[in-house]
């Protein structure tokens, strides 16, 4: 399976618009192309058993963040504090860049 082009790319803030975390925002640790879901720090936490790792690394329960699929986040406009679609326009150094289809604040270095 190829890897789709998503709009949401590392570091970006989002919000989540649908599950049990609805209404949370925070940042995009890792972004699972080839799966279509994205790991957002603190969002999704499960609890998972851990075996020990020897002296140094103890066993037992750890939180960590799953994934979510791509289609339950949005990103997040800091200028309009509110989740939002994202758009390309192409700068005056020709260079495509993604904007809020709000407000037309730039996202990201991209």
């Amino acid at each position: 399976m190829a890897a789709a082009k998503w709009k949401i790319k590392k570091n970006d803030l989002v919000m989540v618009i649908s599950g049990r975390d609805r209404g949370k925002t925070g940042r995009v640790t890792k972004v699972l192309a080839s799966e279509g879901k994205v790991i957002v720090e603190r969002i999704n936490l499960v609890k998972r058993h851990q075996k020990a790792q020897g002296p140094g690394q103890p066993g037992g329960i750890i939180e960590k963040e799953a994934p979510l699929h791509i289609s339950k986040v949005m990103a997040f406009c800091e200028r309009c504090n509110a989740p939002v679609r994202l758009g390309f326009k192409i700068g005056p150094d020709n260079v495509k860049r993604r904007v809020c289809r709000r407000c037309g604040e730039t996202f990201g270095s991209s």
